[in-house]
């Protein structure tokens, strides 16, 4: 296994997503810190020599504070934040129930808010490195049952996007991940057929790609999926509701 001194954290790491990019790093011979509240599964990812557990509930401040120094201390810096953390429970879409609604908006948006807040003087006063936020192709445009889910994306969408500007005064990239549809526990609930559906490996591969390799502030996939969304996010709010109406009633 190759090794080399570079250095990544990453939140919502014990599945999905999360997990697969961890793994990619860490074959990639990268030193990984993985954060999630699911300390079991963390231990056993760690069992991998590149991959070091750090147990965290991005909805704390005080323990991302504390996680980051850690990781800091441990690994002596980081050159790349991913920030993947992230809940979705389709059954509690389809009502709105404001008190779910709460509670997605304050895992996907506010705790990636949060970490993205602790790391900040970090990465300015280096003037190098990479902030890299999940987002998802469901904060495009509004979509059916997505009352919660959907809006937490968007944000967190419109939030790299406000953040991009000034990170990039310290030499700091932003960068935003929108996958479509991923073979995770959490798509797993989906009762729906999800077009173009890929594994987490396949997502792995096009984030590392776009961490690494690339220079544009999205990166997105599968491509045959997401430049379609793109092209319904441009359309007039009319033709646009008309088509989405159309295909729910299929």
């Amino acid at each position: 296994m190759e090794i080399n001194h570079k250095k990544i954290w990453i939140t919502g790491a014990s599945s999905g997503i999360g997990k697969a990019v961890a793994e990619k790093f860490a074959k990639q011979g990268w030193k990984v810190a993985v954060s999630a509240r699911s300390e079991d599964k963390l231990l056993e990812m760690s069992k991998n020599q590149n991959i070091f557990s750090f147990p965290c509930d991005v909805t704390k401040k005080d323990q991302v504070q504390n996680t980051f120094q850690k990781i800091i201390d441990s690994f002596g810096g980081v050159d790349i934040c991913l920030f993947s953390s992230g809940t979705y429970e389709p059954k509690d879409e389809q009502r709105i129930d404001v008190d779910k609604i709460k509670n997605v908006i304050n895992i996907n948006f506010i705790g990636v808010v949060d970490c993205v807040k602790v790391v900040e003087n970090y990465f300015k006063e280096n003037k190098s490195g990479q902030i890299s936020i999940v987002s998802s192709i469901a904060g495009y445009r509004g979509l059916p049952n997505s009352s919660g889910y959907g809006p937490s994306k968007a944000a967190l969408t419109n939030f790299a996007e406000s953040i991009y500007f000034d990170f990039k005064k310290f030499n700091v990239k932003v960068s935003i991940v929108s996958p479509g549809f991923i073979k995770t526990p959490l798509t797993d609930k989906n009762k729906f057929s999800m077009p173009f559906l890929k594994s987490p490996e396949y997502a792995a591969d096009k984030i590392y790609h776009g961490l690494i390799k690339g220079k544009s502030f999205e990166i997105h996939f599968p491509k045959s999926l997401t430049v379609i969304l793109k092209i319904l996010r441009i359309l007039p709010y009319k033709i646009y509701l008309f088509l989405v109406d159309k295909l729910v009633k299929r």
